[in-house]
């Protein structure tokens, strides 16, 4: 063996135990209550969490939108997600419109090349379905890209109408692939921002008010209704409140365990009541759908334990205050629509759903690990830790306090949306493919060492 973490507690989607865990070639070769070293490195790892490197599997980097470009690239992003504990990464790729898939998945390809450091994979955003846009998606799975999105939002940009969803689900029926939907009725916002723009309400507070929980709820039953239809598997990201997830739960308890949700962590522990905040720092906390009343974030945790919510990503969109979100300065609507997020969501989860009691540890691995890599592909080769798994595993100290600061985050920001947050337990140690490539918050990994991951079919978890 290269390598042995020794003594840690192990923790899994259903379990928790003391024991070793050995690595040889990258892969984890032996799980016992103890290795003999026989000249392997030995990690010593007694009285921290062993869990699988992190999935994220909802983030938007050096992406164009609204004018400018993200802030965080393949490289300063997936360095801040390595030493927040995350290994693997798929990004969404966006066709342009008129565009081929073919062309959007080699422009994002380009984008990881020279920078990438851990392994990735994309999402495919359909936005302009042809005929021979469809014909290309079956080449799309055989390339392993085994995950679409589909736009019920953005009007005129990116947003799809209820025939091109239901075609697109259909395909992924047949293709044995995922469809992630960004659910909220576009056509409303569209209406919404244009009156309160028009009647000079233009703060970071409309941007809420532009996209209330009615629409999101509407525009999630409606692509509920549509995949149950079409028998397809279908993701609904970045949920936000009762309204909307109870479609999910209400389809779920009819059978239909093809049908899925996601949240974040600012959905857990952010409100509505800041984009009030004075000289325009509410405009940190625009993104899409917005943040909700806090009366929510029990209901979401709660949703997350009982398995409701299947996934806890980050849609991970980082713009700059400085000289990005400013754009929106004196318009709400032309706010560069996201928030960071890519290096907190581990230590924030564990520190304020497991540390609170809000949910479990085996929950915490099953919703950022486990549960994503089946429903993208990925498992058991990523999000578990078994014999024959890749060796992509964090060590977490239960007992380290870190105050979250922009200042000593890797994200390319410049402000943390939880900034003076003080967090309980935090990832010290993040190895790869059987390598350590972050300490205590820094990247100490080589360069460019991300490897494109040609993705399996949908699993259900």
């Amino acid at each position: 063996m290269d390598l042995i973490i020794k003594g840690g507690t192990i923790v899994t989607a259903s379990d928790q135990y003391v024991g070793d865990i050995g690595v040889e070639g990258g892969v984890i070769s032996q799980i016992a209550q103890s290795l003999p070293a026989n000249g392997a490195r030995v990690i010593e790892a007694a009285g921290l969490y062993v869990i699988p490197g992190a999935i994220d599997a909802h983030t938007h980097l050096d992406m164009p939108f609204g004018g400018t470009v993200t802030s965080d690239d393949f490289e300063t992003g997936q360095i801040a997600a390595a030493c927040g504990g995350t290994t693997t990464h798929v990004d969404y790729c966006l066709q342009s419109v008129g565009g081929t898939l073919h062309a959007a998945l080699d422009t994002w390809k380009a984008k990881a090349v020279g920078k990438a450091v851990i392994d990735y994979g994309f999402h495919l955003a359909v936005t302009d379905l042809t005929p021979s846009v469809m014909n290309e998606l079956p080449a799309m799975v055989e390339l392993g890209i085994t995950s679409f999105k589909c736009f019920m939002a953005y009007k005129g940009v990116f947003q799809i109408d209820d025939a091109t969803l239901f075609q697109v689900l259909e395909q992924a029926r047949e293709l044995g692939v995922l469809v992630n939907v960004h659910a909220e009725n576009g056509d409303v916002v569209d209406l919404l921002i244009h009156r309160y723009v028009n009647e000079g309400l233009v703060t970071p507070r409309y941007h809420a008010a532009s996209r209330p929980p009615e629409v999101e709820a509407e525009a999630t039953h409606r692509a509920v209704a549509l995949a149950e239809l079409a028998r397809a598997p279908l993701n609904v990201v970045h949920m936000t409140h009762e309204g909307s997830v109870r479609h999910v739960a209400e389809a779920r308890a009819r059978g239909a365990t093809h049908i899925h949700g996601e949240t974040c962590p600012q959905y857990l522990l952010l409100n509505v009541d800041q984009y009030d905040e004075p000289d325009f720092q509410g405009a940190r906390y625009v993104m899409s759908p917005p943040l909700r009343q806090a009366k929510e974030h029990e209901y979401l945790w709660r949703q997350l334990a009982s398995g409701t919510l299947q996934t806890l990503m980050t849609d991970h969109c980082s713009f700059r205050m400085a000289d990005q979100k400013t754009l929106g300065k004196d318009n709400f609507a032309k706010i560069p629509n996201g928030i960071p997020g890519i290096e907190t969501r581990v230590p924030i989860v564990f520190s304020e759903g497991v540390g609170r009691g809000h949910i479990s540890l085996q929950t915490m691995v099953a919703t950022m690990c486990t549960n994503p890599a089946r429903m993208y592909g990925l498992y058991p080769r990523k999000g578990c830790l078994a014999v024959g798994s890749d060796a992509d595993i964090v060590l977490i100290d239960p007992k380290k306090r870190v105050i979250l600061r922009a200042e000593t985050l890797n994200q390319h920001t410049d402000y943390c949306p939880y900034e003076g947050l003080e967090v309980t337990g935090y990832p010290v140690l993040t190895i790869s493919r059987g390598e350590v490539i972050a300490e205590n918050g820094k990247y100490v990994g080589a360069p460019a060492r991300g490897r494109f991951l040609h993705r399996g079919p949908y699993q259900a978890p």
